[in-house]
């Protein structure tokens, strides 16, 4: 059998980290079998639906790694294929005209809520003969008896009673087709083979799966996939804060990182942790995925964006950082590249994300640093001294690398009955502006000769 999977994101706001692991999901049981994976941009809500998200969710998917194959899909293009369908359930005998009123539906919920049931609409128009005038809904005629089964491909066999499944709209009374008919038909049309998506589509796949036996389709395979918490265990929602890929991304997390998160979140190989794509297409399937809901760890993803940040190559590293700059924090000037890329080495081991890169990076992309006003307390008389003497015996040095700065560090500790952070805080507030920072031999060297002269004398 053929692998034609799909990713249909609604164009209604930013991307959500759920929906992004789903497009992975789909995306490497694609790739693994040889198949295709497409993106549909499901936007028949107009009134919601943007093109700044629909260019959002292509470009972030990307960014991640997750490319689709051929255009991306736009739903909207194909209603009137939806409306062809669903015209023709009606002459099938699967669908009819609804004419009760919204005043009448709401009585309707009135009464189930006050019996404390779910409301189910009463079928009050399923068999009536005569046409009436003005505008109506399409219903499409669910079974009332027996039952309907979903052999999941995550969550095994899924039985539920068909008296359950209501008559569900699938043509407003604007004649816009509902989500159930124009997901189905859009999924049908692509000759999708396996739909992956989350468990609360469960009761979508039961009413979308009546539709395909109605029109005579081949129905599909079913995965769904277990939902994504918060750290407080409730269902993951653009409220909470990193919910979306942007919130990842302006923090510096590295695609490949947060790919690997992802595969991981849900999803395991024996006690395998770290994948390369290549091994995430090779070594994904769904018998993998587990039944229960996963909880979003945020000091796991930064343990693993850590991970990437020091394995990574150097210059492969400052291409990531360089580009996160441009857009997240400020352009630096092209005469700063060489210095940040040497100085990546040391820059990177106390980072967790290219922001934390950035932030100790300050001394090396700016000429001139502001001193706080906490370390400005630490320049007392005997600092600047030991900055003095630290120039001067800087100046004679002819060779500058460790070992020729060691012996004068030590010189300055002897003379001035101090330690190595009575020396090198001092300086290294003069040379970045915080006692904070990368470590003081590095800073030096990092630095032209003639800089760090002119730093340390403005103290």
């Amino acid at each position: 059998m053929s692998f034609v999977c799909r990713f249909a994101p609604s164009p209604t706001g930013p991307i959500h980290i759920g929906g992004v692991r789903t497009a992975l999901f789909n995306w490497l049981l694609a790739r693994k079998n040889k198949g295709k994976y497409f993106l549909r941009i499901e936007d028949t809500d107009k009134k919601r639906s943007k093109d700044e998200f629909k260019d959002q969710i292509i470009s972030s998917l990307s960014w991640l790694g997750v490319e689709h194959d051929g255009e991306p899909y736009i739903q909207s293009k194909n209603i009137e294929k939806h409306i062809a369908v669903a015209n023709e359930l009606i002459e099938k005998g699967f669908a009819y005209p609804c004419y009760c009123t919204e005043i009448e539906l709401e009585d309707q919920k009135a009464l189930a809520k006050k019996n404390s049931l779910p409301f189910v609409y009463t079928r009050k128009c399923r068999d009536l003969k005569e046409k009436k005038d003005g505008p109506v809904v399409i219903r499409f005629k669910s079974k009332i008896s027996g039952s309907t089964l979903i052999k999941d491909l995550v969550q095994g066999d899924r039985n539920i009673s068909n008296a359950t499944i209501e008559d569900f709209v699938i043509l407003r009374k604007d004649k816009t087709p509902t989500y159930q008919l124009s997901a189905t038909v859009d999924d049908n049309e692509m000759k999708i083979t396996y739909i992956i998506r989350g468990d609360d589509h469960m009761i979508n796949s039961f009413k979308q799966k009546q539709i395909y036996e109605a029109m005579g389709w081949e129905v599909p395979n079913f995965a769904h996939i277990p939902l994504i918490h918060s750290d407080k265990g409730k269902k993951l929602s653009k409220r909470d804060n990193a919910s979306t890929l942007e919130d990842y991304k302006k923090i510096g997390i590295m695609p490949d990182a947060l790919r690997n998160y992802l595969l991981r979140l849900g999803w395991s190989h024996k006690d395998k942790e770290i994948f390369t794509k290549q091994e995430s297409i090779d070594l994904f399937d769904l018998s993998g995925v587990g039944k229960s809901p996963s909880k979003l760890d945020m000091s796991r993803i930064l343990s693993m964006n850590e991970t990437y940040i020091k394995t990574i190559d150097e210059k492969e590293l400052f291409a990531h950082f360089k580009e996160y700059s441009a857009k997240y924090k400020k352009t630096f000037d092209v005469s700063k590249e060489n210095a940040l890329i040497k100085s990546m080495g040391f820059l990177k081991n106390k980072a967790k994300t290219l922001e934390d890169i950035f932030n100790n990076a300050q001394y090396l992309i700016n000429d001139e640093m502001k001193i706080g006003d906490e370390d400005k307390k630490l320049l007392d008389d005997q600092a600047k001294l030991i900055v003095k003497d630290f120039i001067t015996e800087y100046e004679k040095l002819t060779s500058l690398n460790k070992e020729s700065l060691e012996p004068v560090i030590k010189s300055l500790i002897d003379k001035h009955k101090t330690n190595f952070k009575g020396v090198g805080q001092p300086v290294r507030i003069g040379l970045v502006g915080s006692r904070f920072g990368p470590g003081l031999y590095d800073v030096i060297l990092s630095l032209d000769k003639a800089e760090v002269i002119r730093r340390l004398k403005k103290i």
